[in-house]
């Protein structure tokens, strides 16, 4: 079978070079093409449930998020095989595509179902562009070095969640909700022009299989019996479900517990701004502390702040005080923000190989799984902040069940 290829050596001058800010930047948007088909959306979940003839205070938007990661998640295998057959580039130019389709349809969605549909092919899409992202980083890092990129990717591209719950909000503001859609084709349209200045980064020729299904096996293969591979993707199930029970509970719990729907934006940006933080101080950590002792060190510090949170709830009858709220939140989230980069480094370390298949088990597994235990807590939601609180803790717990077996699976390999 004739294979294409389109991986050349980079100009290690150019300013898209591996290392280099181009880079880093570049990527870091890519990546955030999800954070902002996720967050644009929530400031407009009224208008689209008034759209779309559905109930006000109807939890029945927030399967717009579930589908859409779970399209993600079920496109992320195809994708990095694809990723590994024919190189990054490709797979990433496609998956941008698509996503601009996606979008597009999304905004002519004529009723809830439709859109459902759309929102899961827009989660598919973004799936190609994930797996080429984390695998040009893991072809041009190793260790704790691969560790700092991708907190510094993760860093960057947190500004656009930081801003797009506001830009969403002025776009409804002056216009209608299918504008929101159509500003996430505009900006995948931007971002797909920047890829072309990328370098491919492969340092091996694209696989030469004729069986293509044998070469997918060959892959699961290795990923899955590498030592630690499954307590990895357990804790990050964990971290996942954690995260996303709360990116879609946090409009309603404004909203309903609290009374401030009108400061939803600031309230999410402010949240987002202490992520980017925490993912630039890991940055520095990693590096002087090492990737291991990282994990060990923010694995107890999470128990405790879901400890607190839980009880927090508990004794307020689920409606504490919003500064109380923030703070017991924000804690869970900056622990997980120092896990989810350390650990997917430690798992990829070994997995050079089939590093774009490697990403997308550890995207799509997550991503599921993760997605469906938090639609159990976005569902009992009661008015209260006790089903976020349970769901974190819920995840906190398979975070450090999956830490603790990846240790007791590979002993012997320490990232400190």
């Amino acid at each position: 079978m004739t294979e294409i290829s389109t991986e050349i050596v980079p100009d290690p001058n150019s300013r898209f070079a591996p290392g280099r800010a181009g880079f880093t930047f570049t990527l870091s948007m890519v990546m955030a093409g999800t954070a902002l088909a996720i967050d644009m959306m929530l400031p407009a979940f009224p208008e689209i449930r008034a759209g779309l003839g559905l109930e006000p205070g109807s939890t029945a938007v927030a399967g717009m998020i579930t589908v859409f990661l779970m399209g993600q998640g079920l496109g992320l295998l195809p994708a990095g095989f694809l990723a590994d057959r024919y190189g990054r580039r490709p797979v990433l130019w496609g998956g941008l595509a698509l996503y601009i389709l996606a979008a597009l349809a999304a905004a002519l969605a004529p009723s809830l179902g439709v859109m459902l549909l759309a929102r899961f092919v827009w989660g598919m899409a973004t799936a190609g562009p994930r797996v080429a992202a984390m695998a040009m980083v893991r072809d041009a890092f190793e260790g704790a070095e691969m560790a700092k990129q991708m907190s510094t990717i993760m860093a960057v591209f947190t500004i656009v969640p930081t801003l797009a719950p506001a830009l969403g909000a002025g776009i409804v503001a002056v216009g209608s909700w299918e504008f929101v859609f159509v500003a996430c084709a505009v900006y995948a349209g931007a971002v797909f022009v920047l890829t072309t200045r990328l370098p491919a980064t492969m340092k091996h020729a694209p696989t030469k299989v004729d069986d293509s299904w044998a070469e997918v096996r060959r892959g699961l293969k290795v990923i899955f019996k590498t030592p630690g591979t499954l307590g990895y993707l357990l804790a990050m199930v964990g971290l996942f479900a954690s995260f996303l029970s709360y990116l879609a509970s946090s409009e309603i719990i404004v909203d309903e517990v609290f009374d401030l729907a009108d400061w939803f934006p600031a309230i999410f940006a402010a949240m987002a701004i202490l992520m980017a933080g925490v993912m630039i101080a890991n940055r520095q950590l990693v590096v002087s502390v090492g990737l291991d002792r990282m994990m060990r060190l923010a694995i107890p510090a999470l128990l405790a702040a879901v400890g607190v949170f839980v009880s927090v709830s508990l004794l307020t009858g689920g409606k504490p005080p919003f500064w109380l709220f923030f703070v017991c939140v924000a804690s869970v989230i900056s622990c997980q923000q120092l896990l989810v980069p350390n650990i997917n480094a430690a798992a990829m370390r070994p997995l050079g190989e089939v590093a774009g298949t490697a990403a997308a088990i550890f995207g799509m597994i997550p991503m599921i799984f993760g997605a469906a235990i938090a639609s159990m807590f976005d569902r009992a939601f009661n008015g209260t902040t006790t089903p976020l609180a349970f769901g974190m803790t819920c995840g906190a717990i398979l975070a450090t069940s999956g830490l603790v077996w990846a240790r007791a699976a590979a002993p012997e390999g320490s990232l400190a």
